[in-house]
C-alpha cells in the first residue's frame, strides 16, 4: 500500500472530534486547572525522563551566588543541580 508520508519524517496526528456537550462542560475551567492538568499529563506520560538542557544566562549578585555555591557545597550538591531542584520543586508545587 502506498503511503504519502512514508519516509518523509512527517508524523500524522489523529483528528479529535469535540462534542458541544464537551465544550459546554469545559467552559468554566480555570487557567490554574489547565496548568495542573498539563503538568499531571506530562508526569504521567513522560515520567522522570529528562529533556536536553538549555544553556541560559542570568545576572545574579556576586555575593548571592558565592553564598549559594558555598551552601550547596556544604550540602554536598552541585549548585547548578540545586538550582534545577529548586526550579522543579517550585513548578511541582
Amino acid at each position: 500500500m502506498w503511503w504519502p508520508y512514508k519516509g518523509s519524517g512527517m508524523k500524522i496526528k489523529g483528528v479529535q472530534y469535540i462534542s458541544s456537550e464537551y465544550l459546554k462542560n469545559t467552559k468554566g475551567v480555570k487557567p490554574e486547572q489547565v496548568i495542573r492538568f498539563l503538568e499531571d499529563f506530562r508526569k504521567l506520560h513522560y515520567g522522570k525522563k529528562t529533556t536536553p538542557s538549555k544553556l541560559i544566562s542570568i545576572r545574579v549578585p556576586q555575593n548571592l551566588l558565592n553564598t549559594f555555591k558555598k551552601k550547596s557545597e556544604i550540602e554536598n550538591i552541585g549548585y547548578q543541580a540545586k538550582i534545577k531542584k529548586l526550579m522543579r520543586d517550585w513548578v511541582d508545587s
